[in-house]
């Protein structure tokens, strides 16, 4: 990117400079404010660890959370954001910087003052969304490492979110919905056939991937090959698991508003039944 003249010292952690493509942009980086002034210029290729905010949008609302930060506690979220971005190793949304920011600022200020949240779908994230839940993991234990406090393991699954949801573009909100209709459906499935699935089971993490894959093709439009002949089979000899499949996809339809198609249904009968003949 090469060298950027410096516009403002936000503080020592936050720069606006002038950028020839993007104009103002808000550079973000441990220590880069630090004995910085205006007109000064950097060296964006030097500063490896530096994030570039670009989106007016995003840069506005860093902006107005900078009066409320903690000095020590932004430099730690800084670190934490380096993390996510070399275990992800690819592009991520911008929002992160805002939305994961504003998150953590509160997280430690309630964790410091013995205040927890619960997170009613922390498991559902944890086998939905492993890969992020992981680095989420790894993020707790850095801030622990750095400051002392102690995030419950319910942030796990928030930070996983947020991940995600800056890795895939999606909205926080659209996620979080994802991760309700999976959990209501489980539990639709529970009620039905009067059982718990363990949540730490292959047959439980074999079924939120699918109730996942099939939101994600609901969303896309995508049509799964529907084979006849099994249907009329699987109505038959599974009538119990064919009917609530068909449960299943209704509510799915009315949450997301969309179409699904009926080879959904064979698909989801087959692992119902798994799951069936393994509580009888």
């Amino acid at each position: 990117m090469a060298n950027l003249r410096i516009e403002k010292v936000l503080n020592n952690n936050v720069l606006i400079a002038e950028h020839p493509k993007f104009k103002e942009v808000i550079l973000i980086g441990k220590g880069i404010g630090f004995n910085r002034k205006r007109g000064d210029f950097i060296d964006t290729d030097r500063v490896e660890k530096l994030f570039v905010l670009k989106n007016e949008k995003e840069q506005e609302n860093y902006i107005k959370l900078l009066p409320y930060m903690d000095q020590e506690f932004h430099e730690v979220i800084i670190s934490t954001m380096e993390l996510i971005k070399q275990r992800t190793n690819s592009g991520l949304n911008e929002h992160i910087h805002v939305a994961l920011t504003d998150h953590l600022m509160f997280a430690l200020s309630r964790a410091s003052q013995g205040m927890k949240i619960n997170n009613p779908f922390l498991v559902e994230t944890k086998t939905l969304y492993r890969h992020e839940y992981e680095i989420a993991s790894e993020v707790v234990e850095l801030i622990k490492e750095k400051t002392g406090v102690a995030l419950p393991v319910g942030e796990i699954g928030f930070i996983a979110l947020h991940i995600h949801s800056a890795l895939t573009n999606k909205n926080l909100s659209e996620v979080n919905q994802d991760s309700q209709l999976v959990s209501r459906l489980v539990e639709m499935v529970e009620e039905q056939f009067d059982i718990q699935i363990d949540k730490e089971s292959i047959d439980y993490m074999r079924l939120v991937r699918h109730l996942r894959f099939a939101i994600e093709r609901v969303k896309k439009g995508e049509m799964v090959a529907e084979p006849e002949k099994i249907a009329t089979l699987l109505k038959e000899e599974y009538p119990v698991c064919y009917n609530l499949a068909w449960k299943l996809i209704k509510v799915m339809q009315q949450t997301l508003k969309l179409k699904v198609f009926e080879a959904e249904a064979v698909y989801l009968t087959m692992h119902l039944q798994r799951i069936q003949n393994k509580f009888k």
